[in-house]
Parts: C-alpha cells; sequence; structure tokens
C-alpha cells in the first residue's frame, strides 16, 4: 500500500459510524452484511449510512455486490491487512517483533475489550 491509499483508508475510518461500520463487517466475515442489515445493528439513519458506505468503498475498504434487490457490503481483508502492513513495515527498526518481549511489544498486559460475538448475515 502506497502513503496515498494508506491515508485514504485512515481517513475514511476516522469517524465513529464508518469505524463501527467497518468493524462490524470484518466480524461478519466474507459474506458481508446487507446495508439494511448495517442500519439496524448500528442504529445508522440509511441517508447517513449510504454516505459511510460510499466513503469506505472508494478508500477501497469495503467491497460491494449486488444480490438480488439488496446490495451486500463486505470488508475487504486484503485492505485492511494491507494498511495494517504498511503502518508496521518498519517495526522495531527492521528487526522482527516476536513473541518474546521487544522494544516494540508492550511489556505489561494490555487491557482490551471483550470482543462482541460473530455477526450472522
Amino acid at each position: 500500500m502506497d502513503t496515498k491509499a494508506a491515508l485514504a483508508a485512515l481517513a475514511a475510518l476516522a469517524q465513529d459510524s464508518r469505524l463501527a461500520v467497518f468493524r462490524l463487517l470484518v466480524q461478519a466475515g466474507p459474506s458481508g452484511l446487507a446495508a439494511t442489515r448495517i442500519a439496524a445493528h448500528l442504529d445508522i439513519a440509511p441517508s447517513s449510512l449510504s454516505f459511510h458506505l460510499k466513503e469506505l468503498t472508494h478508500a477501497g475498504l469495503l467491497a460491494a455486490r449486488q444480490d438480488g434487490r439488496f446490495v451486500i457490503y463486505s470488508a475487504r481483508v486484503e485492505a485492511m491487512n494491507g494498511l495494517v502492513g504498511f503502518l508496521t513495515e518498519n517495526c522495531c527498526g527492521g528487526v522482527p517483533c516476536g513473541p518474546a518481549p521487544s522494544a516494540c511489544a508492550p511489556q505489561q498486559p494490555v487491557d482490551r475489550p471483550t470482543p462482541p460475538s460473530r455477526i450472522s448475515p
């Protein structure tokens, strides 16, 4: 991923609703969710959701496919992995980070929220 694509992805994710949509679609997996299901899960008005889905799609983070009368959205995992790779490609000065403690690894356990349960399509 190049800098311009990374900036577009980060800008798209730098908003509460869009980040929530992306995280929901990551949880939903490759089968994705219809826009109506996304709106219901996140309690976002359809007009607002349409705007957010467009922004995430233009940033390359979502794929859309037609399924009958529905548009199904799914997270583009390769784009997500590309962004994470771009952000971490120079981690630890080029020395591979491993499970052993290093300058990059936190020395104390990090409090992380419990991930939500998997969403069915």
